[in-house]
């Protein structure tokens, strides 16, 4: 846990969000913040971004995986999608995420692992298409 509180966490929190899912995705997902969600946006950027993925303990490309194979588990597909499109900024690679759907296939289940792919696949052909 950090040391950091209040504003100076959520700004550490809003840095490590934007280096790991890009500028252009958090400002989308800020465009659509409301008095309802404020303190949830907040409290996902303290705790997640700052306090989970700005640990020193494991790389970003570990984090993203793991992040991946529990999302996969879990059928989170819209999440899975959105933190498959940002191993382009955690250095997991495109071999990497298909070992994490191997180990989802055994520990989570085919079906899991299936959709997971099928999920993978989707977000590589539109991320080719945009380079």
């Amino acid at each position: 846990m950090s040391d950091k509180t209040g504003k100076d966490r959520i700004a550490a929190g809003m840095k490590t969000r934007r280096e790991v899912l890009g500028d252009a995705w958090v400002d989308a997902a800020n465009g659509k913040r409301t008095d309802f969600d404020s303190d949830f946006q907040d409290f996902i950027t303290g705790a997640a971004w700052n306090d989970v993925w700005s640990r020193p303990g494991i790389t970003r490309r570990e984090r993203s995986m793991l992040t991946i194979a529990i999302l996969a588990a879990l059928g989170q597909w819209d999440e899975l999608a959105l933190h498959t499109r940002a191993t382009l900024n955690t250095g997991a690679s495109r071999d990497d995420l298909r070992e994490v759907a191997l180990h989802v296939a055994i520990y989570a289940g085919v079906p899991a692992a299936n959709h997971a792919v099928k999920v993978m696949k989707q977000v590589f052909a539109e991320t080719d298409q945009q380079t």
